[in-house]
């Protein structure tokens, strides 16, 4: 008989059943504890190109721009780019969502995507466009399994991060670089317009903010400061060095453009030391209480409640401190927490979460290239890596909630009940499958009342019920 603890493990912790998973778990907590002893899956991304290529071809790009414009050439670049590599995107996405639709292992699946979200990146920035995706299966997949420290470290050194929030033109005052071009500007004409060369905030502020301390973190405008100097000339290789071929990495650490002196974060004070003094402050942002307690509270509003019992927090947070970060003791931690199986353990599912568990449950695969899919989301409010601010897409049900929403649930259950193969049409077969003998009797009733397989599927797709997960 199914438990359920099952139906929570499969449908809350994971993404969503898909016909048979049910059947196939005999321990629910062993199953997620299970998911924590393997791999994020890297090696199902090893085919895709690697955000070196993107900036390799990229750089081409610009300079076949430039020839162009040199020759009288006068296409729109910014419409250009988008021709040249949406392939390259929709292939990206595209295996992404076949993944997450075919994944075993939900829970791993599931806790990618809290961290892509946590670290949210817009492809509508064209200078980070290339890179969300390579960003999740490049520095967020390989350590979601491993310390927070190694997991901020990779994702704060990726180029989708460096560019996005504009750490790549970030020099500092005193830099090597910075007093070459006060020399420069001294020799030129004091009439010409001036390109200033300084330190850029962005990235330090969301570091402290977002991705470790919190906004109530007990960072001061001077710690920014201080990090912002500590992570100068983190950056990407030049076009002249993609174009020489000399980059070997997509990250480069350029000396010239450092703010070179100790620095003070936090309360801390750290030597003078180039590229490792930036990775010590991270590191220790990493296990700081109140990285702990900010990251905590996430994890528990993601996976139990959007008022997650401060008990539960607490404990999360206990877990990261004693183990130093150590990501799978927190999940563990959580597994093991009797308030994550509680009644009244339960989230509305965001639009990316509605579409991916309707898939999952009606046994439709993505294509390749998923324009449909993501058109769909696009509609439903959370188009793919395209969240609003570095803060991500919101996780409570309040935002997806609305009349609006809901109508707009209603269009794409009926989209996602025609997707699914003939052969998978069976409503109140797949709603066993999702939820086992625990779906409400209205929602049977209803479904044994459909004028037909295709409507009494959209109709669960669109049943109160299917919109959490519970």
């Amino acid at each position: 008989m199914t438990t359920r603890e099952s139906v929570s493990a499969v449908n809350r912790f994971g993404l969503g059943a898909a016909p048979g998973q049910l059947a196939r778990i005999d321990d629910p907590r062993g199953w997620l504890h299970a998911q924590l002893h393997g791999d994020a899956g890297q090696a199902r991304y090893a085919d895709l190109p690697a955000s070196l290529d993107y900036l390799r071809r990229e750089a081409d790009y610009y300079r076949e721009r430039q020839a162009a414009r040199r020759q009288g050439g006068q296409a729109d670049p910014v419409a250009n780019f988008g021709q040249r590599f949406r392939e390259d995107q929709l292939r990206e996405l595209g295996r992404r969502y076949r993944l997450a639709v075919a994944s075993e292992q939900g829970f791993v699946e599931r806790l990618v995507r809290f961290w892509s979200n946590h670290f949210a990146i817009s492809i509508d920035k064209r200078a980070a466009a290339l890179y969300a995706a390579p960003m999740e299966r490049e520095a967020i997949r390989p350590h979601v399994l491993s310390r927070y420290a190694d997991l901020l470290i990779a994702v704060e050194s990726h180029p989708g991060m460096l560019r996005y929030l504009d750490n790549v033109r970030s020099i500092g005052a005193d830099s090597m670089l910075a007093q070459r071009a006060r020399r420069r500007r001294a020799r030129a004409d004091t009439e010409a317009p001036r390109r200033e060369l300084g330190l850029n905030e962005n990235l330090a502020r969301e570091i402290l903010e977002l991705h470790t301390l919190g906004v109530d973190g007990g960072y001061t405008q001077r710690d920014v400061t201080e990090l912002a100097r500590a992570i100068t000339g983190w950056g990407v290789p030049l076009p002249r060095e993609l174009a020489a071929g000399s980059a070997s990495s997509a990250f480069v650490f350029r000396a010239a453009a450092h703010e070179d002196g100790a620095r003070n974060v936090v309360g801390r004070r750290y030597a003078d030391d180039g590229l490792a003094q930036g990775r010590a402050i991270l590191s220790d942002l990493a296990v700081h209480p109140s990285t702990a307690r900010h990251l905590s509270y996430k994890l528990a509003r993601h996976f139990v409640g959007d008022a997650p019992p401060p008990a539960l927090v607490a404990r999360l947070s206990a877990a990261w401190q004693g183990s130093g970060g150590d990501l799978p003791t927190v999940y563990a931690a959580l597994i093991d927490a009797p308030e994550a199986w509680g009644e009244d353990a339960r989230k509305f599912k965001t639009p990316d979460d509605f579409v991916i568990s309707a898939l999952r449950a009606g046994g439709a695969a993505p294509s390749e290239r998923p324009r449909a899919l993501i058109a769909l989301l696009a509609r439903m409010g959370q188009p793919p890596f395209t969240p609003r601010s570095p803060a991500g897409y919101a996780d409570e049900a309040a935002e997806w909630s609305g009349p609006d929403a809901l109508w707009k649930r209603v269009q794409a259950a009926q989209s996602l009940s025609e997707s699914a193969p003939d052969a998978r049409v069976d409503p109140l077969a797949t709603a066993q499958a999702v939820f086992a003998d625990r779906l409400d009797a209205d929602t049977l009733g209803a479904l044994r009342r459909a004028e037909s397989p295709r409507g009494g599927l959209a109709l669960l797709f669109a049943s109160p019920a299917f919109q959490w997960r519970s």
